[in-house]
Order: structure tokens, then sequence, then C-alpha cells
């Protein structure tokens, strides 16, 4: 017969569940702690107690609670002590963040590549490494970084995040995250994942998916990605590779050269260079300023823009439509510069969904854009990192806290 759990075992669990409660869901009273968590106020005492002497949260009163009496105190994450450094390696540009428990913005730093083109991963690791030298520098004295995630374009392999391809950065089989955790000398793993998967994490834990259970995010820059949350879980596939859609074959006969060297891939016609040309401008300006510069335009009557937007939220409707038969969800968010694209086109996008998409599964569906913004990747790059100290605090804490730790 197999032993339950031991107490000490049930002990670290509930410690997880209650950091994890407080660090998605903001200030909470004990009483509500114990009713979302069913467990006792003695326990959730003790609980808090815990991680209180540990540096993971603190007791205060709420700002403002327009009722009468002396307000209960609430359970708050220590967003300036505990912090992780998380990574968004978009092809245009890099972007580092330290963010707190909480989701809270601590520092953060960006600067586009030279020339508009990523260097050799060595030299990535080293810019890298120099962002979060400075900010780990700046960050209050006493805190402690607990995790670091890196998000990139192209297909990563779970559970060791080698990078088999990023085919916009002519990246293959590499190993980045050790060359980056040698350069940071942090003494912490460096995790890495696809940047839609993470941005699906992000949207589903913090921004318009929380509440949804099945839905599927779908971010597009050069390249497009999704990630998939079915039953209120990543959907990840045997080796980490579900969601590929921007390889989705949309066009097969006259379709457009994809970087992953196929033709008529939904990021090929979808992608930013097929808007960018379709609208006369030229390609090799990309970013979400050129696409937003096509949406303006077309808004503002250019004939062009709107022939542009209209074939790109074409082929947007279709891949939609191929990913709602495919998984079923109740809600598909669109971030990146698909944001603005859809925005542009929602009409033609939905046109294609309601031809092309199973009538019943696109009874409850419901689009909407991003709600987290640019910062949707670096957000689900810093979840990615705190998993570690979500699931087990103390342990993965006092691992931070160790000897020869800067």
């Amino acid at each position: 017969m197999k032993a339950g759990p031991s107490q000490e075992e049930v002990r670290q669990h509930n410690l997880g569940a209650l950091l994890r409660h407080v660090h998605y869901g903001g200030p909470t009273s004990r009483a509500v702690l114990a009713a979302e968590l069913g467990l006792n106020r003695s326990t959730i005492l003790g609980l808090v107690g815990d991680l209180t002497a540990a540096g993971l949260v603190r007791e205060e009163l709420p700002q403002d609670t327009g009722r009468a009496g002396r307000p209960s105190l609430v359970v708050k994450p220590e967003s300036t002590r505990v912090h992780v450094l998380a990574v968004d390696l978009g092809v245009e540009r890099p972007a580092a963040a330290l963010i707190g428990l909480g989701g809270v913005f601590l520092d953060r730093r960006a600067c586009p590549w030279p020339d508009g083109h990523p260097p050799d991963p060595a030299q990535v690791a080293a810019v890298l490494a120099e962002f979060a030298e400075e900010m780990l520098a700046d960050a209050p004295a006493g805190s402690s970084c607990v995790g670091v995630a890196v998000a990139v374009r192209g297909i990563v392999r779970h559970p060791d995040g080698l990078i088999g391809l990023t085919p916009n950065m002519g990246w293959k089989d590499l190993d980045f995250a050790g060359a980056l955790a040698a350069r940071l000398r942090l003494d912490l793993p460096v995790l890495v994942g696809n940047e839609a998967n993470l941005g699906a994490l992000a949207e589903h834990r913090r921004g318009v998916g929380r509440g949804s259970q099945n839905l599927v995010y779908l971010h597009g820059e050069i390249g497009i990605g999704a990630g998939v949350i079915s039953g209120g879980e990543l959907l990840r596939g045997e080796r980490g590779y579900a969601g590929e859609v921007g390889h989705m074959t949309v066009n097969p006969f006259r379709g457009r050269l994809c970087g992953c060297g196929a033709r008529g891939c939904l990021e090929a016609e979808a992608g930013e260079r097929a808007l960018l040309e379709a609208a006369g401008r030229d390609a090799r300006t990309t970013g979400a300023e050129a696409v937003r510069s096509v949406v303006t335009a077309a808004d503002h009557g250019d004939v062009t823009a709107r022939a542009a937007l209209h074939r790109v939220g074409d082929w947007l409707g279709i891949g939609i439509a191929n990913v709602v038969n495919l998984f079923d969800p109740d809600l598909v968010v669109l971030g990146g510069t698909l944001r603005d694209v859809f925005l542009g086109s929602a009409a033609q996008v939905r046109s294609r969904i309601n031809t092309n998409a199973l009538s019943a599964l696109r009874e409850n569906l419901r689009l909407r854009v991003s709600e987290l913004g640019g910062d949707t990747v670096l957000i689900g790059a810093a979840e990615l990192a705190f998993s570690e100290v979500l699931a087990r605090p103390l342990e993965t804490l006092a691992r931070a806290a160790g000897p020869g730790r800067p």
C-alpha cells in the first residue's frame, strides 16, 4: 500500500499554493486565503508566518476599504525583495527586466540590434549579461534573484530548453541557456521557452485570459507563433513543440517563401513582411511602428494599405479558423503586431472564421487583443522564472541565498 504524503510535504505544497495565490491575485486577507485554499485559519496563520519570515510576503493594512471599522490585514507579495530576470529575445531587439513577486516591474533594459539583425549567440549572451549586471547592481539592497528565463522566437525543446530552430535568426540546435548562464554567474539555471507559449501563460494568468481554461494566444512579428492553454494547462506536446501554427500551410501552391524553407506558411502570408510588401512599404523596415503606419494609412483612406490589410486579414482569419477547429478554445488572444493587424482587419478576419470554422466551435468563441501589450512576452518569461519559487518557496529561496551568490 502506497504511503500518503508526509506532513512536511503537505506543508510545502500549502506554502506554494498560498504564495501562488498572492502572486497572481494580489493582496488577500487571511480569511479569503483560508476559504480559497480550503485550509483552517490557524494553518493559514502558520503558513503566512513562514513566508513572512523568509521575506516572501508581508502583511499590512489595505490601502482603501471604503468600510467602517478597523480593516483586516492583507497578505502581499514582497515585490522588492524577491525577483527574477526575464528576457524577451526579439528578432529586432532584445529586452530584459527585473520583475518582482506579484508581477511588478522593478527595472528594464532594451536596445535594437546593430543593423537590425541579431549577432551571433555569444554576442547576444554578452549583451544580455550586461543588461543583467546593470539591473542587479541597481536592485534593492538585500533582494534576491530566484530565477532566470528567456523567451525566444523559435522551436524550443522541453524540458531542457535546447533551441532547435529560430527560422528568423538562423540559430539551430543551440544550448543558449548554457551560454547565458556562464555569462551571468548567478548560480541559477537559465530556463528557455517559446515566446508564444510564454505569452499564453502571461495572458492566462495576468491578462485578458484570466478565467479562461481553454485559450489560444497568437503572437505576431516577423513570424507567428501560438501558445495553447488546454484545461488550464499549457499544451506542450511530446517534446515541447506544440503550437507552431506559424508554419501551418495555408497557401501551398502559390505561397510566399517562409523562413523555415517551406511555402505558404501562415507567418509568410500574414506576418509583418507580407503586410508591408503588400502595402508598398520597405519590408526591411519591420516592427510595430511600421505595421501601425499601414493600419493608420488604411484608416485615412489609403487604398493600397486597405487592400494589404484585407489580404493579410484573409490569411489570418483562415489560420485562426484552423486553430479553432483543432483546439476548440473559448478565447483567441492576438498579441505582438497581430494586435494592430486585427484591429485594422477585424471584419475580414471574422468573415473568414465564420466561413471556415465549424459552427459549433465558433458559437461561444471570443476574439480579443492582448491586455498586456508589449510586455506580454516579458511577463510570461517572468512567470517561467518564478515557477521554482512558487512550487517550493523556502527551498528555492534558501538556494538563492546560498554561499557564493552575488
